[in-house]
């Protein structure tokens, strides 16, 4: 299935980060949501970490009670987590991997070893009523087992490819492209939602946004960093901007 509009969901974990480094309430997350949604977002991410390093509880809990767009709550695939997104009830549930030690989540889901694990845990996400979604690598044998699981959506990871144009390697970031266009494709044609993210920029995003099987990316670090110099708003106006123009000249 291809999609003409393109969705953008911004992760404001690291909003959280700067205010957990110092204590305090400031910055808050809850305000960078609601201007991320006034500067176009479609949805807001947020990733609560087993260890809370930078989004808690209580930043979780004020998202799902206020937010006017879709909350994607991204977390491990453990009881603890699994029982608080019912609790909560956010529109969408993303299962990441997540190991303490990581800066931050470092590839997909291993969704073929870990098929018995995470079965049950997407069946009682779905039976809540919340839309689960697995982060996984853009490969098709993942997209097969992603099916299998009967998870509606899958997230591909990204950051390979991005590591690649930030290293300036050409070769690699037609290789790592390429791989994100096959998962694409192949789990569109199984009937997944195709969604991607992570490390995604504006020197990354267009040729991932002109994939027209890819109805949502996920940007996070590099909306906050931006935002540094340019206001969160402008940060998110800009990202749409490049996604929709992506978009627009892969569709003329």
């Amino acid at each position: 299935m291809t999609h003409r509009s393109l969705r953008l969901g911004v992760n404001i974990d690291h909003v959280a980060t700067v205010r957990n480094a110092r204590g305090g309430g400031q910055p808050d997350p809850i305000r960078a949501a609601r201007m991320a949604v006034e500067a176009g977002a479609d949805g807001i991410t947020a990733h609560l970490r087993e260890d809370r390093r930078h989004i808690r509880d209580a930043d979780m809990e004020t998202l799902a009670r206020v937010l006017t767009v879709p909350l994607n709550f991204e977390m491990a695939a453990t009881d603890e987590m699994v029982a608080l997104a019912i609790r909560l009830k956010p529109h969408a549930a993303c299962l990441v991997p997540e190991k303490r030690e990581e800066r931050t989540t470092e590839g997909g889901l291993d969704i073929v070893g870990g098929h018995e694990h995470l079965a049950p845990r997407i069946i009682a996400l779905s039976a809540a009523g919340i839309r689960v979604s697995l982060f996984v690598e853009p490969d098709v044998a993942v997209m097969d087992a992603a099916h299998r699981l009967g998870a509606p959506v899958v997230e591909l990871h990204t950051g390979t490819y991005c590591e690649a144009v930030a290293a300036g390697n050409t070769k690699r970031v037609s290789v790592e492209l390429a791989r994100i266009a096959r998962a694409a494709t192949h789990g569109a044609s199984l009937g997944l939602e195709i969604h991607a993210g992570h490390g995604l920029a504006l020197d990354s995003v267009g040729p991932v946004a002109a994939l027209a099987e890819i109805a949502e990316l996920n940007i996070g670090h590099a909306l906050i960093g931006e935002a540094i110099f340019t206001g969160l708003d402008q940060a998110v106006r800009d990202m749409r901007a490049a996604m929709d123009a992506a978009r627009g000249a892969s569709a003329a």
